[in-house]
């Protein structure tokens, strides 16, 4: 490569992380549009479940298949990037292989990423019959027609491109390497248990035509990671980063305890304190934003959630971190007896409702301009959220721990705190609650009627 190439490549870079670098300082932005949640607890714990969960797959192969397959794709893609390293290093200074003196280190090392990019081949072929062949029915769903199945298939056409092309760069690269007497820089190293088979392809070509069509292979190869890199933003596949912090801040509760809101708990223990005075003035803490009240007082601005900006910055996360896999979907009993929801389509709802604040807030220079919309009834029905059982069968399925079920019972306090809008056998039953308490439609002084009858 010339001083020319360099200074393209040079710009290339900064041009492709350059954009990443905004498009996270956006993500980070949008996550943080959440209310505060604590999830500082228990650091070996978390530390634990990222490296269990997000490293090790651990709940990836509790479907063996798919899981495995997914391993190799996971492991392949990670690997053989690793030599994008390299071709950072010889594209700013002209070097060509420049990690070549390690010797039988290299070989090893290049031998493994084309056995790897050979089976990632073969398994994206296996999972793109999966999804338009085979049409396995979490693929099929109505909730990932449109733009959902156009970016999964998007994805492995990036992936058999950026591995064809590794294969083609080192095809041609070893076969210049052969040419006798040597040609160019092209010097002896590396292995090629795989591009060796496919160097045949270059046999009776002119060594300049092979040595432009090699250029060519690196050229896009580089240009299409940082094209990748980019198109994460507007992917799914944004889990190939998040699933880290995602699994190391998911709640550590046992599966089906709720949170209690805080302003509701202070109240019921206002109401039960004989000495309280209910009619006194709670202070007011001046430094607080339009909206918002001190922890003196027991009311908070909303209970519940009825738009992304009343969820916590922990399910904001979890939404841009879902993989759309349907897992969730597939296990959720809900939806497999054809009721509306679909714990995915929560996710991916919520993501979208995100990203339309983003673009709002980007818009109008920084700030949010009320647009008439929320997440509830413009992007989820109430019916999808009364259909929920709250088993916690999603969020044990999920591979990277995302909680559906935390925002459908947000969204559902909402609905019965401040609009009274819960179905009518929950306000019956409340109703009765208040009244007798006790579910039943009867008073108390005819509970024990029973033990009369014969």
């Amino acid at each position: 490569m010339n001083f020319l190439d360099n200074i393209f490549f040079a710009i290339l870079l900064i041009i492709g992380f350059g954009y990443f670098t905004l498009n996270v300082k956006k993500i980070i932005r949008n996550i943080n549009l959440g209310r505060d949640v604590n999830r500082s607890d228990n650091p070996s714990e978390r530390w634990k479940n990222m490296a269990m969960i997000a490293l090790g797959q651990s709940k990836m192969v509790k479907r063996p298949i798919a899981g495995f397959l997914h391993i190799i794709v996971y492991v392949g893609f990670i690997i053989v990037n690793l030599e994008l390293l390299e071709i950072i290093i010889d594209g700013l200074f002209g070097t060509h292989r420049v990690f070549a003196p390690l010797g039988m280190v290299y070989d090893v090392l290049i031998g493994s990423f084309e056995i790897l990019a050979l089976l990632v081949l073969i398994v994206v072929i296996v999972f793109w019959t999966r999804r338009n062949i085979i049409k396995l029915k979490r693929f099929a769903s109505s909730d990932l027609k449109g733009s959902p199945k156009n970016d999964a298939n998007y994805i492995l056409y990036f992936e058999v491109v950026l591995m064809s092309l590794f294969l083609l760069m080192n095809a041609s690269d070893y076969h210049l390497q052969n040419v006798a007497g040597g040609f160019g820089h092209y010097i002896q190293a590396g292995s090629f248990p795989v591009s060796q088979f496919i160097a045949p392809i270059f046999d009776g070509m002119s060594n300049q035509l092979v040595f432009m069509l090699e250029r060519t292979f690196w050229w896009l190869h580089i240009s299409i990671i940082l094209v990748f890199l980019n198109y994460l933003y507007f992917s799914k596949h944004l889990h190939i980063l998040l699933a880290f912090p995602n699994t190391y801040f998911a709640d550590l509760n046992a599966k089906g305890k709720l949170d209690n809101l805080d302003s509701v708990t202070k109240e019921v223990k206002l109401m039960m304190d004989p000495n309280a005075d209910p009619f006194a003035v709670q202070p007011v803490d001046e430094t607080r934003g339009a909206g918002e009240l001190s922890e003196a007082n027991a009311v908070p601005s909303k209970f519940g959630a009825s738009d992304i900006q009343d969820l916590n910055w922990v399910q904001l996360l979890n939404a841009y971190t879902c993989t759309e896999c349907g897992r969730c979907t597939s296990s959720c009993p809900a939806n497999e007896t054809g009721k509306k929801l679909s714990p995915r389509k929560i996710m991916m709802d919520t993501r979208d409702r995100l990203e339309e604040v983003g673009r709002n807030i980007d818009a109008n220079k920084g700030v949010f301009v009320p647009d008439n919309k929320s997440l509830l009834n413009d992007y989820i029905s109430p019916e999808e959220l009364w259909a929920c059982t709250s088993c916690n069968a999603c969020v044990e399925e999920c591979p990277v721990n995302i909680s559906p079920l935390s925002i459908i019972m947000d969204m559902r306090r909402y609905l019965v705190m401040e609009q009274s809008a819960a179905p009518m056998p929950l306000n019956n039953m409340m109703s009765n609650i208040e009244n007798n308490g006790a579910p039943w439609q009867y008073n108390q002084q005819d509970r024990l009627n029973w033990k009369n009858e014969n």
